[in-house]
C-alpha cells in the first residue's frame, strides 16, 4: 500500500503534494477532511473529500461525507468532484450524481458522520449508482489516476478554473447556487415582478444561461420570447437585466435592471464555472422543463413532479374503456396537482375540465400555456392547497359539480399527486429533498390521522382519503406506487377506503424523472360509489416504451401473514457454534441482493438480521436463501413480500435437499477462505485432486451423514426429526450440480497456486480477477473454466425449475 504506514492526517498531506501539486489543498470547508481549490481563489473547490489511515469501505467514507456536507457545508456551493481516500485507494464521483440521496425519505440526517451506522452506509450504497464512482489504486493505478486528474481537473488558462458543462442532469442544482450567489445581488424588486409582469427569477436565470458569443440573450426562442414579458441580458450594458414587452404595432417596452454592490463581481465569479449557453439538446430539455426551475422550499412543499407522455396518453385510453369513448364530454375532470399541466395534454373539453396546484407560479405557467394555445379555459386554472384549502375557494363552476350530489357522480379527480413523508419530501419521480413537517403540517393531516393510521405519514394517502370522503361518489384516477396495496403501513387505510378498483395498469419507475431504483408504478381507477374492501389487483403491465408484456397480479399484505424473517428468527444459532453468517434484509425481492452467505468471522449489524449457521440449521438456512433467490428479482415483483411459511416443507425431504445443494453452489454464497476457515468445501480432498488437506471437512462430513444434529428449539412435532445428512434425498437435478461443483473445483486445484481451502467465491476470483474499482469482473479469459461454470449455471437453473412451484405451494411467496 502507497501510504500504508503513515498517519491520516500525513495521508492527507502526501495525497495532496503527491496528486494535487497544481491546486490548494492547505484549506476545506468545515468539517470536511480534505479540499482541493484553485491556487488564489476563496472557494472555488474542485474536490471534497473523506480521508481515511486504514483501508476502508468506498461507501462509508462517502456516507460519512454526505452527512459532513450537510451539516457543515450546506450554505456553500459544492465542487463537481467529491469523493475519497485511504492509505491504498482514492475515488471521485460527481456531485450531482448523489443528489438523490438527498431525496430520500427514510435517510437519518440525525446522526453524526463519525457514528455512521451500517444502515445509511448500505443506503448509500442502494441510492448511488456505482458506475458513476472512478476508484483508483495508488500502486497499481498511477497512470490511470495521473491521466483522469489532468483530463477532469482542467485549469482554464484565463480564470485558472475549469469549467462545467450545463446539462439536464445538473441544470436544478445550477439555478440553486445561481439563486445563492448572484440572485440576491441583483437590484429587483421580485414580488412586483411576480404579481405585475408574471417574471420570476427563473426569467433571469434563463436570460443569464442562454448568452450568446456577444454575451447577449439568444432571442431566437419563442419559448421564451413569446409571452407578454421576458427577460433579456446584455453582460455589456450597466444595467443587463432588462423586462421587455413588444405590442402588436411593435413598439419595444423596457425597464432595465442593475445590479447592487458587488453583484457584477458575483455574477461573473459564478459564470466562470460553467459553460454557455447549453448545448442545444439540454437547452431544449431546460425549457420544457422550466416548472422544476423553482426554489427548494417550494419543490419540497408541492412536490414537484412530471408525468412522462406517454404514460399520461395511456391513462387517458384506460379511462376511456372504463367511462366509456365519450367520457370527456360526460364526466368533469378535476386535476388538484396539477403542476404545470402537462397531464391536461389529450384532453379535448376545456370546458369540462379544472386544473389548480399549490403554486401560483405553476399557475402562470400554465395561463401562458393557454395565451400559446393549451386547450384550457383561463379561469378554470387556479391556485389551491387541496390539503388545507375549503372547497369554497374553488372556481363557482367546480363548486357547482362538488356540492351536487348526481353531478359529483360524473367527476374524476385524475392526479400523479406529490409521494411524501413525515419528515423528508419527495415525489414517485424522486424529486425534493429532506423537509421536517412536509406530510404532517396539513389540516388533511390532522383530521385524518386517527381513521388511517400510519398512512398519514404518506401525502398521497392523504389526497386519496380527503377525496374518498369528502367528494363522495367521484371517480379517482390516481398514478402511485402500490404500497396502498402491499404495505402494512397502509392496512388501517384499507379499512377506511372501501371503493372498488375498476381497472389498472403499471410501468416502470424508472420512466419516470430521476427516479432511483426498478419498481412498479401504477395508475388506478377507483369508482368511489361502489364500496369494497380489497385484497388483490390484476393489472396490465407495459414496458419502458409503452409494449404490452402481460397482466400481473397484485397482492394485498394479509395482516394475519408473518414475514419469512419472522420465521428464519426461529432457526438462530450462537455465535460460538457458527460456521457461518447469512444475512438478511427486508422481506421483499427490493433487498434480494443483500440476502447471501458470509464468513462467521463477520459481526451481525445493526442493519441486518443476520444468523449464524451451524449444523443445527444449516438446511432451513439454506432453504432461506434458496427461496429469496430461486426467482430473479425485477421491477414487477420488487415489492412482493416473502411469508412464514406453512408446513408442508418439514417433511417434504426432497425440496430441503434441492435447496440445501442450491445454496451451496449459489453466487451469493460468498464464504471465502481469505475470511478465515473454510467449513463450505463440499468434496473431500481426494474428489478434487487437491495438493493439501483442508482445514476443515465440516461440509462434506454433513453431506457425508457424519455429524449429528440437534433438535432446533421444539420446532418440529416429535413425529418429524429435523434433516440430518443420512436423510438427504438427492434428485438427478441436485447431483448434476454436485458434478458439475466437482469438476470445476478439480479444474481448479490443477492450478500450481491453487488454496487447498478454496471455496466457490474463491475459485471465481481466482479465474476473473478484479477491476479498478475492486468488483470482480463478470468472466474470464480461460476459456476451460468458462465451460466448466457455464455447466455448472445450467445444472443451477435445472435445479432451480425443481424448486421454484413449492416456494409457492409452502406458502413463501402468494
Amino acid at each position: 500500500m502507497a501510504y500504508k504506514n503513515v498517519q491520516e492526517k500525513s495521508v492527507e498531506k502526501k495525497v495532496a503534494a503527491d496528486w494535487f501539486g497544481k491546486f490548494d489543498c492547505t484549506e476545506t470547508v468545515g468539517r470536511i477532511d480534505f479540499g482541493v481549490k484553485t491556487k488564489g481563489s476563496e472557494d472555488d473547490y474542485v474536490y471534497w473529500a473523506e480521508a481515511k489511515q486504514k483501508p476502508t469501505d468506498i461507501y462509508q467514507m462517502l456516507a460519512q461525507l454526505i452527512l459532513t456536507i450537510k451539516a457543515d457545508a450546506d450554505n456553500h456551493i459544492p465542487p463537481k468532484f467529491i469523493g475519497c481516500f485511504d492509505c491504498e485507494k482514492i475515488a471521485f464521483i460527481e456531485y450531482h450524481y448523489v443528489l438523490p440521496v438527498y431525496t430520500l425519505n427514510d435517510f437519518d440526517w440525525t446522526q453524526t458522520p463519525s457514528s455512521v451506522n451500517d444502515k445509511t452506509i448500505e443506503t448509500v450504497r442502494n441510492t448511488i449508482d456505482g458506475n458513476r464512482i472512478f476508484t483508483f489504486y495508488f500502486d497499481s493505478d498511477r497512470t490511470e489516476l495521473k491521466n483522469f486528474i489532468k483530463e477532469n481537473f482542467k485549469l482554464d488558462e484565463n480564470t485558472n478554473l475549469f469549467s462545467t458543462l450545463i446539462d439536464k442532469n445538473n441544470f436544478i442544482f445550477v439555478y440553486q447556487k445561481w439563486q445563492k450567489m448572484v440572485m440576491p445581488y441583483i437590484s429587483a424588486d421580485w414580488d412586483l415582478l411576480k404579481k405585475k409582469y408574471s417574471i420570476y427569477d427563473r426569467d433571469f436565470f434563463l436570460a443569464e444561461l442562454n448568452i450568446d458569443d456577444n454575451s447577449t440573450t439568444d432571442l431566437h426562442d419563442d419559448r421564451i420570447v413569446n409571452r407578454d414579458f421576458y427577460i433579456t441580458f446584455d453582460a455589456k450594458s450597466e444595467k443587463p437585466y432588462q423586462l421587455k414587452r413588444t405590442d402588436n404595432f411593435g413598439m419595444e417596452f423596457i425597464i432595465p435592471f442593475g445590479f447592487k454592490k458587488d453583484g457584477l463581481h458575483r455574477y461573473t465569479d459564478f459564470w466562470k464555472r460553467y459553460r454557455r449557453p447549453p448545448q442545444n439538446e439540454y437547452w431544449n430539455y431546460i425549457v420544457e422543463r422550466v416548472d422544476l426551475l423553482v426554489p427548494q422550499d417550494v419543490r419540497e412543499r408541492k412536490g414537484a413532479f412530471f408525468t412522462p407522455q406517454i404514460w399520461v396518453e395511456k391513462s387517458q385510453q384506460y379511462l376511456a374503456k372504463v367511462l366509456g369513448e365519450n367520457w370527456q364530454d360526460e364526466y368533469y375532470i378535476w386535476d388538484c396537482c396539477a403542476g404545470t399541466g402537462n397531464m391536461e395534454v389529450g384532453l379535448t373539453n376545456k370546458y369540462n375540465v379544472w386544473a389548480s396546484t399549490i403554486d401560483q407560479q405553476d399557475v402562470d405557467v400554465m395561463k401562458e400555456r393557454i395565451r400559446n394555445g393549451a386547450n384550457l379555459l383561463d379561469n378554470h386554472v387556479f391556485q389551491f392547497d387541496f390539503l388545507n384549502d375549503d372547497f369554497s375557494k374553488c372556481p363557482q363552476g367546480l363548486q357547482d359539480i362538488i356540492n351536487d350530489p348526481e353531478k359529483r357522480k360524473k367527476l374524476v379527480v385524475y392526479i400523479n399527486p406529490p409521494y411524501a413523508e413525515g419528515t423528508t419530501a419527495t415525489t414517485v419521480t424522486g424529486t425534493g429533498s429532506n423537509k421536517a413537517g412536509v406530510a404532517t403540517s396539513h389540516k388533511t393531516y390532522e383530521k385524518y390521522k386517527s381513521i388511517i393510521g400510519k398512512a398519514t405519514n404518506e401525502v398521497y394517502a392523504q389526497f386519496f382519503i380527503r377525496i374518498y370522503k369528502e367528494l363522495p361518489s367521484a371517480m379517482l384516477a390516481e398514478f402511485s406506487t402500490l404500497k396502498i396495496l402491499q404495505s402494512i403501513s397502509f392496512k388501517d387505510f384499507r379499512k377506511a377506503y372501501l371503493a372498488k378498483l375498476e381497472k389498472a395498469f403499471v410501468v416502470p419507475s424508472k420512466t419516470f424523472d430521476n427516479v432511483k431504483g426498478g419498481f412498479p408504478i401504477g395508475f388506478l381507477i377507483w369508482d368511489t360509489q361502489k364500496k369494497e374492501s380489497f385484497s388483490e389487483i390484476f393489472a396490465d403491465a407495459f414496458d419502458a416504451k409503452g409494449n404490452y408484456i402481460g397482466q400481473r397480479k397484485f397482492q394485498v399484505d394479509d395482516e394475519n401473514s408473518l414475514p419469512i424473517n419472522n420465521w428464519v428468527k426461529l432457526f438462530s444459532e450462537t455465535k460460538e457454534k457458527a460456521k457461518g453468517l447469512l444475512d438478511t434484509r427486508g422481506n421483499d425481492f427490493a433487498n434480494q441482493r443483500y440476502i447471501y452467505f458470509t464468513h462467521q468471522s463477520f459481526v451481525i449489524t445493526a442493519h441486518s438480521m443476520g444468523v449464524y449457521i451451524s449444523e443445527n440449521n444449516l438446511v432451513p438456512i439454506s432453504i432461506y436463501l434458496a427461496v429469496r433467490q430461486i426467482i430473479p428479482a425485477t421491477w414487477l415483483n420488487n415489492r412482493d413480500q416473502f411469508l412464514f411459511p406453512n408446513d408442508g416443507w418439514k417433511t417434504d425431504r426432497e425440496f430441503q435437499t434441492n435447496c440445501l445443494i442450491y445454496a451451496l453452489f449459489h453466487g451469493q454464497n460468498k464464504i471465502s477462505a481469505t475470511q478465515g476457515v473454510n467449513h463450505w468445501i463440499p468434496f473431500k480432498e481426494s474428489e478434487v485432486k487437491a495438493k493439501e488437506r483442508f482445514d476443515s471437512h465440516f461440509m462434506s462430513d454433513f453431506l457425508a451423514g457424519k455429524i449429528k444434529t440437534e433438535k432446533p428449539m421444539d420446532l418440529f412435532s416429535d413425529s418429524v426429526e429435523p434433516l440430518r445428512a443420512t436423510s438427504l434425498q438427492m434428485t438427478p437435478e441436485s447431483q448434476a450440480v454436485m458434478d458439475a461443483g466437482r469438476e470445476l473445483w478439480r479444474y481448479y486445484h490443477e492450478q500450481p497456486d491453487a488454496n487447498p481451502n478454496a471455496g466457490l467465491y474463491d475459485i471465481k476470483e481466482y479465474f476473473q480477477g478484479r477491476n479498478s474499482k475492486g468488483d470482480m469482473n463478470p468472466k474470464s479469459d480461460d476459456k476451460q473454466y468458462t465451460e466448466l461454470l457455464d455447466n455448472l449455471k445450467t445444472a443451477m437453473q435445472a435445479l432451480a425449475a425443481q424448486i421454484r412451484p413449492k416456494v409457492y405451494k409452502y406458502g413463501f411467496l402468494k
